[in-house]
């Protein structure tokens, strides 16, 4: 019987991947701005040429201090304009002092003031996700051709589109309080340390809960060495208590999203009589409440056995194959039993009519299997712990015992020393080779194991 149809995805981070490692490794200190030791103040040539840009060119803005702006042209890089800040303390975790409100293009007169714009959520995210494509590199004295700073509050300014640099002490007053259970995309994450403001302080843009526990989710930010975009434990690697979730007062609608606004927005458990949200909330790369509601609703009408880990935000093919089984159970054939539920599937859902999916018959093919849950036993398999046990930072038994299958299974090669209860990075590669000898590539070929990879490693061969 051939395995069913699985989706093991965790956004990448490239904070401990051999690339990172090396050009953290490699790179030389910058000593411009007053901020010598801070690794990669420039990103490598080869994320310069995906920019259009190049290390030559901007050795030479630099040397010569080229005024483009002052000709109406924006250059590619602007020049360092801010002030050297003497005394900066030694970084925290994320590494980012705080270079304070400014207008674009540097902090040569008044700081903006002026309204922020409306703007989506779908805008907020694609306008970080350009600086994490051009891996922006940190440097709170620069500013990017766009004009504004690249340092963590510059580039929050940059995702809303805001009309000024503002920083950690300063951003709140363009959003308002959101609870963690109604974090959508495009919402803020911040950690102002009045005390201290370059001690500890950031922010991060919030890309959508990585499953359904609500432990980690994907942050856009601009840190050490550049900006990137990463499966982040909730609500930060350190200080995680001090960070507050606020959503942009500017947010408009979007196209047949709804009026979700910069209000509370629309949680999981809205009313069971609400309207269908629009076709745009389902398929590949949605990520939003109204997939993990659409996937408890089919758990609720017999379509659980789909779902490996349990119904999450971010739209997998399990999502797919749970809604076009509800469908088929309806009688529903061709175009109305795809997979994607329009106005009349979601009007059956949230006033549970029609008829469940009934549970198909052990053993038939293309029965979707679920892997045991939390740790507990099934058919000689050891229960799958759950993605947290296996992330950077993680210490626990549950990673010797993966490593010392791993060696076991003949897949021990990246162990400098003997498998222990701290994950790094050779167990990461050692689970990465694992998952490529099943044939699989790309997200579940990342080296994170996840229900399948644990389910497929620990099974004996009969």
């Amino acid at each position: 019987m051939p395995a069913p149809a699985f989706e093991e995805f965790d956004p990448e981070s490239d904070c401990d991947c051999p690339g990172c490692t090396h050009w953290r490794r490699v790179l030389p200190h910058s000593r411009t701005g007053g901020h010598g030791g801070h690794p990669a103040a420039h990103a490598p040539a080869h994320a310069l040429a995906r920019a259009g840009r190049t290390p030559v060119a901007l050795a030479l803005a630099a040397a010569t201090g080229t005024v483009l702006g002052a000709a109406g042209v924006t250059p590619a890089v602007a020049a360092a304009h801010a002030p050297q800040r003497p005394g900066a303390p030694a970084a925290d975790d994320p590494g980012t002092p705080q270079g304070g409100a400014a207008p674009l293009h540097g902090p040569s007169g008044v700081p903006a003031r002026i309204k922020a714009p409306q703007t989506t959520r779908a805008e907020i995210i694609n306008r970080a996700r350009q600086w994490v494509v051009a891996q922006v590199p940190y440097n709170m004295g620069a500013y990017w051709s766009d004009g504004y700073r690249q340092d963590c509050s510059g580039f929050v300014s940059m995702a809303w589109n805001l009309g000024g640099n503002e920083w950690t002490g300063s951003l709140d007053t363009y959003g308002v309080r959101v609870s963690k259970g109604d974090l959508q995309p495009g919402d803020m994450l911040l950690f102002h340390n009045p005390s201290d403001p370059e001690k500890g302080s950031h922010v991060v843009i919030f890309g959508g809960w990585t499953d359904y526990t609500q432990s980690h989710y994907i942050a856009y930010e601009l840190a050490r060495p550049h900006a990137r975009r990463q499966a982040t434990p909730y609500a930060y690697w350190s200080n995680s208590a001090r960070y507050l979730a606020y959503r942009y007062k500017g947010l408009k609608p979007e196209p047949g999203k709804g009026g979700t606004g910069a209000g509370t927005g629309t949680p999981v458990t809205s009313p069971a009589g609400a309207g269908y949200p629009g076709a745009a909330s389902f398929g590949p790369g949605a990520n939003n409440a109204y997939v993990t509601r659409l996937g408890r609703m089919l758990v609720a009408r017999g379509a659980g056995s789909f779902y490996a880990s349990g119904p999450g935000p971010r739209w997998s093919d399990a999502d797919r194959r749970a809604t076009r089984a509800f469908q088929q159970a309806q009688g529903w054939t061709g175009a109305d039993a795809d997979g994607l539920p329009g106005p009349t599937t979601w009007s059956y859902l949230v006033n549970g009519k029609g008829r469940d999916v009934r549970p198909a018959s052990a053993g038939s093919p293309g029965t979707p299997a679920k892997p045991p849950a939390g740790g507990v036993a099934s058919h000689g398999v050891p229960g799958y712990p759950g993605r947290a046990k296996f992330r950077p930072g993680a210490d626990n038994d549950h990673v010797t015992r993966l490593g010392r299958q791993l060696v076991k299974k003949g897949f021990g090669t990246y162990y400098t020393r003997g498998p222990g209860p701290r994950w790094g990075e050779g167990d990461r590669r050692n689970v990465e080779a694992f998952q490529r000898a099943q044939g699989w590539r790309g997200g579940a070929a990342d080296g994170y194991p996840g229900p399948e990879t644990w389910r497929r490693l620990f099974a004996e061969a009969p």
